[in-house]
């Protein structure tokens, strides 16, 4: 039997997901390089012939040496990652030990500067930017960019540390703010865990104007969209894509969706622009996740890819709908097996259904704060919140535990100041937009009030 060693960091789909997918296709050993979920720890017992652990100790690591070692223990014929944060280091693990792998340009698809940089040497369009690594050269580029523009951290991931700049005024506390949220990411462990003083590269860009009107027929829609995909000896296979809701400022995703309701005229010309940006890249062997900001008269911009599959729910999604399970493709590929990969794009024409995943964050359909503060009840009325034949589940691996105070949404923290995360299945997309709007004006309202249950706690204990 193939033997997959699986390296866990923060990041990328659940990990009971991941590695079930991964165990029924090779025996699967598990190095956690971050803290295993709680309630993922008996699972992956369960799932895994091996776990062991090599949590952060003061960055002081050689990490490529550890995955080689591991590997080598277990008798891995494959390595791989569904985290950020771990890509690069399993790359370049994959190529000391001659297995197939991202290769050694996967830092190309991590750090942000590198990217805009080839793509802007080979033609693929992409707001203007310039790479940063002090107030005074956000000063400058500011100087020689137009405002509105973004400055975000060059290996973050989740909208972490980004700040919207309108004005010259803005760069002193947009650069400070960013550098506190990142020393912050950090330690909650959302941050490169192979390059050193990662934190400190930071890319500032133009905001492209985006319309999601021009594009889509119903309202709703966010003006993005990513493609989902895999490369494999080099050679790109599309997917599908996926959809979203608009975002919270300044730009955290609050709602991912498959399938995506466009026709597959205007698909196939999306992922065109995809292919070029995955392509410019030269990655081999691994999941590609690319966002494409969508413009009025179909133009079109890239914003970001990556070596590895979109995070959150994006993955079992993608199976939900469609069938087609991407882990277990890559898996099989890396271990040499044959892989019938899709003939083209998939769209809602080879969809059973329609599924999303909803961030819960503390603001409202707007992007205002919530008038109070709430409590995390994963024991709603679900059923009550949807439509009729609508399936709603907490994602408990990617959800605070009950009881707890629901964060204060901070624009330039992003997903890190996220309460739960919901999937939901439902008819069609239009429904999962539809649903997801009621979610949003409920949640404020049906979450207890935390006086209320500090109220009931006090009560209990007399």
């Amino acid at each position: 039997m193939s033997t997959v060693l699986f390296v866990h960091a923060k990041g990328g789909p659940p990990l009971e997901y991941a590695l079930s997918k991964v165990a029924a296709k090779a025996q699967v050993h598990l190095l956690a390089l971050s803290e295993l979920p709680a309630s993922s720890r008996e699972a992956c017992t369960r799932i895994c012939a091996s776990v062991s652990s090599s949590p952060p100790q003061d960055g002081q690591r050689d990490l490529v040496a550890l995955i080689v070692d591991r590997a080598r223990a277990v008798g891995a014929d494959a390595v791989t990652t569904s985290s950020e944060y771990a890509v690069v280091a399993v790359a370049d693990a994959c190529e000391v030990l001659g297995f197939a792998g991202p290769g050694t340009s996967c830092v190309l698809a991590r750090d942000k500067r590198l990217m805009r940089t080839v793509w802007r040497d080979k033609g693929v369009s992409q707001p203007r930017f310039r790479a940063v690594a002090s107030a005074a050269d956000l000063h400058e580029a500011a100087g020689s960019l137009d405002f509105p523009m973004l400055l975000k951290a060059a290996w973050s991931a989740g909208s972490t540390a980004h700040q919207i700049l309108r004005s010259p005024q803005d760069v002193d506390p947009a650069w400070s703010h960013a550098r506190r949220v990142m020393t912050e990411s950090e330690q909650l462990g959302y941050a490169e865990l192979h390059v050193a003083n990662a934190g400190e590269d930071y890319i500032v860009e133009e905001i492209v104007q985006g319309t999601a009107e021009d594009w889509f027929d119903e309202p709703g829609w966010g003006d993005y969209v990513s493609v989902e995909g895999i490369v494999a000896d080099g050679e790109y296979h599309p997917v599908c894509l996926s959809g979203r809701m608009p975002t919270v400022e300044p730009f955290t995703e609050r709602a991912c969706i498959t399938p995506v309701p466009l026709p597959r005229s205007v698909q196939e010309k999306i992922v065109g622009l995809a292919r070029a940006a995955v392509d410019a890249l030269e990655l081999r062997n691994c999941g590609t996740h690319t966002e494409i900001k969508l413009g009025p008269d179909g133009r079109m911009w890239v914003i970001e890819t990556a070596a590895r599959f979109g995070g959150a729910m994006t993955v079992p999604q993608i199976e939900e709908v469609f069938g087609v399970d991407l882990i277990g493709m890559l898996v099989d590929h890396l271990l040499g097996r044959e892989v019938a990969w899709p003939p083209a794009v998939l769209t809602p024409d080879e969809s059973h259904h329609a599924a999303g995943s909803l961030v819960v964050l503390a603001v409202d359909s707007q992007g205002m704060p919530w008038p109070d503060r709430r409590v995390w009840d994963s024991g709603l009325d679900w059923p009550a919140l949807v439509s009729e034949g609508s399936r709603l589940s907490v994602v408990t691996e990617s959800s605070l535990p009950d009881g707890t105070v629901v964060p204060v949404y901070d624009p330039a923290a992003g997903a890190n100041t996220m309460a739960a995360l919901c999937l939901l299945a439902a008819v069609d997309p239009v429904t999962v937009i539809r649903d997801f709007e009621a979610l949003v004006d409920a949640l404020p309202k049906v979450l207890p009030a935390a006086g209320e249950t500090a109220a009931r706690d006090e009560e209990g204990r007399r």
